[in-house]
């Protein structure tokens, strides 16, 4: 009786799971870094929420959130201890609040993730390509002609193991990373420079707008989370994952508050008009002084490799949580195969074709791809994933409620119950600070419709957790529980076969 199921057991473990002990911490780190793309927001993040916002506050608004999340990631990471699934949020949710829940949360994610994916099309094409292809060969192209052309890449890249994809991910922001310093550094040299430390002062954090900053930071900071989505990928989970994560977001606050702050300083009191003005340029613009103007050209073409990187980073992501519904049953069953190499190759092509969808009725539509794709695409993933955040904060201190799983008492409640605290008020802070953030009026276009449709996807997964319950109750039982469910369903189907070919 025991031999056919482990047989079957096995066999199906090959096709169903993701390649384990492939990605050390130094891999995962930088693959996470990638989709956070240091010279993106450096470049593209910071003169555009200049712009829009007119408010100087963004580098203590990234340390504040790098805190925060330096705060969240304690439970996170203790929730990962037990639940290494590659569904991460969802699963957490599913496990510490309820599988409905976890579904909605799933749905949130793949929503959040896909808005950030879209934005680097927007932000490649319009910013770096066009202007590009304009300037060296006095080619002028439609936007989304390079947009597509980035798909291609990334999806070849996206449907193999995620092993190649990470040692590209780890030359290209490695080189941006760098190129963030010297730029920064020589903006520092030019003569006349000094450093206006009014963007660090605290009060940035509680006055009018605060919400919008905080987004902002969270966009900054986007993909961070990410770490957990590659546990079951990872050597030595345990270690691996917290090493990745806390070292990414200490260095990657460094290199934004230092970056950031040089640039505001640069600025000096036309920071807001220059940004307005020059937009992505300002930054590559005030290094040109000194470097002259091949660092404008160098810098382009650098921002343009981590919209890249970032693109395959996010990529990635929803890959593997369109694999985890797909591994439980949640989504369609074939969503959640892999190659021998263990490769979501079917989840990233189907996401590479409704990528494909999207960017087709933008251009079909005539919509901006600075504004309406990057800008509207990268802050509606800054909000998403402070939700989400927020909601698997709260779904940490729920799970260790009812056992504690041998956790010490600061892993288990008092961070998560101080992070909750202070990302539920964040949350709101800034859903009141919508309008500003998405520069509309209040209660029109973007302030109005995105906060709605994360309401409308919540509850769509969630009635759609409940339809499992009583239609599905074995896919149900297995929501969040990753390998573990896979392993139980196959079993309980041999169990199934086995009882009717012996009545």
């Amino acid at each position: 009786m025991s031999a056919p199921a482990t047989g079957h057991t096995a066999s199906l473990s090959v096709s169903s799971a993701l390649a384990a002990d492939r990605l050390g911490a130094f891999t995962v780190g930088t693959t996470i870094a990638s989709s956070v793309a240091p010279l993106t927001v450096v470049a593209l993040v910071v003169s555009t929420a200049l712009a829009a916002t007119g408010l100087v506050g963004v580098p203590i608004a990234i340390i504040a959130v790098a805190l925060l999340l330096m705060l969240f990631v304690v439970g996170y990471l203790a929730m990962a201890r037990h639940i290494p699934n590659t569904g991460a949020f969802g699963a957490y949710v599913a496990q510490g609040i309820g599988r409905p829940f976890g579904v909605g949360t799933s749905w949130v994610a793949l929503a959040t993730y896909l808005s950030f994916e879209l934005c680097c099309f927007g932000g490649f094409a319009a910013a770096i390509a066009v202007p590009l292809l304009q300037k060296w060969f006095d080619v002028s192209t439609p936007w989304f002609i390079p947009a597509f052309i980035m798909l291609i890449l990334v999806a070849v890249l996206g449907a193999n193991e995620v092993k190649v994809s990470g040692k590209v991910l780890i030359v290209l922001v490695v080189g941006e990373t760098i190129l963030v310093v010297v730029y920064s550094i020589a903006i520092i040299s030019t003569p006349g420079f000094h450093f206006t430390f009014a963007a660090l002062a605290p009060a940035n954090l509680w006055g009018p707008g605060a919400g919008t900053l905080f987004v902002i930071g969270m966009t900054a900071f986007a993909g961070i989370e990410q770490s957990a989505v590659y546990i079951e990928e990872s050597k030595n989970p345990l270690r691996t994952i917290p090493i990745a994560t806390y070292a990414t977001i200490a260095t990657i606050c460094a290199v934004y508050v230092f970056a950031s702050l040089v640039v505001i300083s640069a600025g000096g009191p036309q920071i807001i008009a220059r940004a307005t003005t020059e937009g992505p340029d300002l930054f590559f613009n005030e290094a040109t002084v000194l470097l002259g103007t091949a660092a404008l050209t160098v810098g382009a073409i650098l921002l343009g490799t981590s919209l890249i990187a970032a693109k395959l980073a996010f990529h990635n992501a929803v890959s593997r949580y369109a694999y985890a519904l797909g591994r439980e049953g949640v989504l369609l069953r074939v969503l959640g195969r892999t190659t021998r190499k263990g490769a979501p190759r079917t989840a990233s092509v189907i996401q590479s074709v409704l990528v494909f969808t999207v960017l087709a009725l933008y251009a079909a539509a005539g919509w901006d791809p600075l504004v309406q794709l990057f800008y509207w695409g990268s802050t509606t993933g800054g909000f998403g994933v402070l939700l989400l955040i927020t909601l698997t904060s709260i779904a940490v201190i729920a799970y260790f409620a009812r056992d504690p799983h041998g956790e010490k008492l600061w892993h288990r409640l008092l961070a998560p119950t101080l992070a909750s605290g202070i990302l539920l008020f964040v949350a709101y802070l800034a859903t009141d600070n919508l309008p500003l953030l998405f520069a509309v009026d209040p209660g029109t276009g973007p302030a109005r419709i995105v906060p709605l449709a994360f309401l409308i996807i919540f509850a769509a997964g969630i009635c759609w957790g409940l339809i499992l319950r009583r239609t599905r109750p074995t896919v149900y039982e297995g929501i969040g529980r990753g390998t573990r469910a896979t392993v139980s369903a196959s079993t309980s189907a041999l169990s199934a076969v086995f009882q009717g070919t012996t009545r």
